[in-house]
């Protein structure tokens, strides 16, 4: 897989610069930080980020002597150390467990997260003081192995299986690394999926003896197909957010691949809207999706388009499908076969036995009939045209309040 990795792995030009700008952001940084220390985080101190990478993200590691007990004041205190070291730049301020930032800075999104420094997992005061000895782990076990979880990562960001947030319900970054450090490379790796069963638990640094995971983790994070205990922090299953649908996918496309294996699979393949056209009627909408967690704005972002995708149901669905990467507008899509409904339909009310719900009915509605056993009645279709359909869905009040605007392409 040296063609692929040609192309995700970043080359010395662009280490140089990702080193230059990370040197710059974290001078900057610290010298304007008391009691409390910025250091690189994510995948950029693992040395797991692709090319292309845009997004870094750093920790501000707090004193743990001295905010112990104020754990939630750090927020407050980065926010007023950032305005003072990029006064020019504009500060998202994010809601998560603890507050954390987003600066543009040099056309690159930086993600400052406020944390306790610690030395142990029990120590930790908020889930994200853990993030560093993630790092520290995974540098010990993968010295040898950083290009095999470039190609896992870039394996499932073609797939759809990449991203542990809601909307998305995948495999994170980090379940990727402890993955490919347990099985030893990308390819045993996939060998492996093909013997997964239903809870499947991989355990690095056998936390737990063999069956007892169930006993020891809470239920709630037990409800993943696949448990993978956290090296560092054995009250954890990092994949908790793993769903079944994912799961399958990934041992189907790792399937595929042992078969065959292909460059094509680490190429995300781009909806062809001209072939979608030629299938039925096709309805494509840009979406701004507001500002703010890219959890949260995914989530709402899904809601909206389930929304749309249930409700257009009766047009009768042939495809459908939605894109989003975080910085970037969404697009929906949804092709159908029907471009006009009836003029009017028939609308079935409660069972004859049901007296009082079919007197209720009849004053509801002037016309009825009985049918089957059923009160029934005829009405006229407020929107039979498939456009004015879906306009009157992009004004519902549900739909409008989980993004910024809506158009059609």
């Amino acid at each position: 897989m040296q063609e692929v990795l040609k192309k995700i792995k970043p080359n010395q030009k662009e280490r140089k610069q990702f080193d230059e700008i990370v040197s710059t952001f974290l001078g900057k940084l610290n010298s304007n930080l008391n009691d409390a220390k910025a250091t690189l985080g994510g995948s950029g101190a693992k040395d797991t980020w692709l090319s292309g990478n845009h997004d870094i993200d750093f920790y501000v590691q707090f004193d743990y002597t001295k905010f112990k007990d104020k754990s939630a004041e750090i927020s407050n205190l980065l926010k007023e150390t950032l305005k003072k070291s990029f006064p020019k730049s504009k500060i998202d301020k994010l809601h998560g467990s603890r507050d954390y930032f987003q600066i543009n800075y040099k056309n690159i999104s930086f993600e400052i997260v406020p944390i306790i420094k610690i030395n142990k997992a029990e120590d930790a005061l908020n889930i994200t003081d853990i993030s560093p000895l993630h790092a520290i782990w995974v540098n010990k076990r993968t010295k040898e192995l950083k290009d095999d979880i470039r190609l896992a990562k870039q394996f499932c960001k073609a797939n759809k299986l990449y991203g542990a947030e809601s909307h998305l319900s995948g495999f994170s970054g980090y379940v990727l690394e402890i993955l490919i450090a347990y099985y030893g490379s990308f390819e045993k790796l996939l060998k492996a999926s093909q013997k997964w069963k239903d809870k499947e638990v991989v355990d690095p640094e056998k936390h737990y003896k063999k069956n007892m995971v169930s006993f020891n983790l809470n239920r709630s994070k037990l409800r993943s197909p696949l448990i993978v205990i956290d090296p560092v922090d054995k009250s954890r299953n990092a994949a908790a957010a793993l769903s079944l649908e994912k799961f399958i996918l990934f041992k189907e496309t790792a399937k595929k691949y042992l078969k065959s294996p292909n460059k094509t699979l680490f190429e995300k393949e781009e909806v062809d809207f001209k072939k979608l056209k030629s299938e039925g009627h096709l309805i494509r909408l840009e979406i701004v999706p507001l500002i703010g967690k890219r959890d949260v704005i995914g989530m709402k972002l899904l809601k909206a388009f389930t929304l749309l995708k249930r409700e257009l149901k009766s047009f009768f669905l042939i495809n459908f499908g939605w894109e989003w990467e975080e910085g970037n507008k969404a697009v929906f899509y949804f092709v159908l076969k029907e471009n006009k409904l009836p003029d009017y339909e028939i609308r079935r009310g409660p069972p004859l036995k049901l007296k009082e719900a079919v007197t209720n009915f009849k004053s509801k509605y002037k016309n009825t009939f009985v049918e089957d056993g059923f009160v029934k009645t005829k009405v006229k279709v407020e929107f039979p045209l498939l456009k004015d359909f879906v306009n009157s869905l992009l004004k519902d009040k549900y739909f409008k309040e989980k993004l910024k605007s809506v158009k059609y392409l």
